[in-house]
């Protein structure tokens, strides 16, 4: 992919997930390693058991769990002896909740996979409020959350949600190299969500 420069920026690795893997993923530990390994790199089950507060036993347990689905793959340039170094296949899992309507299995392991990302968002919320305070201005208006209501049918607000997909994608590979040349550039998450309206506002 080309950008307005003319710079040659890689497509996210994307992952439609199934069954198999979806029935991996849903586990505590194996959520924050393959996000780990999202957000910071290659790792070692070492160096993933430190940052996440664990012991190495157990990463490298559920590392390889991960790698019998192809959700992290080892990286061969970086491995040494019995050092294994990890790395996470995808940049993003995509999933339709319908995908798994046929197996109870899986449809549970997807519902506690959504669970665990509204828990992440209650907690981040919680670990900013709790550290605004410590922001220059322009970060604290910058973070922070909003909402909007509408009525819409189903096919319009999945157009609604890959359009504003397209954006944040847009962004992530325009960050880029901005992360290495700025240096108020600060690494954020951004949550995309849409639920129906509470009965009774509607």
């Amino acid at each position: 992919m080309v950008n307005d420069e003319g710079v040659s920026r890689p497509a996210l690795r994307e992952v439609r997930i199934d069954k198999r893997q979806v029935r991996v993923l849903a586990h505590p530990l194996r959520m924050r390693l393959v996000g780990a390994l999202r957000v910071k790199g290659p790792a070692t089950a070492t160096t993933l058991a430190e940052l996440l507060g664990t012991n190495t036993g157990a990463t490298s347990y559920h590392l390889r769990q991960l790698a019998e689905v192809g959700l992290v793959i080892e990286d061969p340039d970086r491995g040494s002896g019995r050092q294994r170094w990890w790395q996470a296949a995808h940049d993003v899992t995509n999933w339709e909740p319908s995908d798994f309507d046929d197996d109870p299995d899986a449809r549970a392991a997807i519902e506690w996979i959504q669970g665990d990302q509204v828990r992440l968002l209650a907690e981040t919320a919680d670990r900013w409020f709790a550290t605004q305070h410590e922001w220059s201005a322009a970060w604290r208006d910058g973070f922070g959350m909003g909402d909007i209501f509408m009525t819409i049918p189903p096919d319009r607000l999945e157009e609604l949600k890959a359009e504003v997909w397209q954006v944040l994608e847009r962004y992530h590979r325009e960050a880029e190299p901005t992360a290495s040349t700025d240096p108020e550039a600060r690494p954020v998450q951004v949550f995309l969500a849409a639920y129906p309206l509470r009965e009774g506002l509607q």
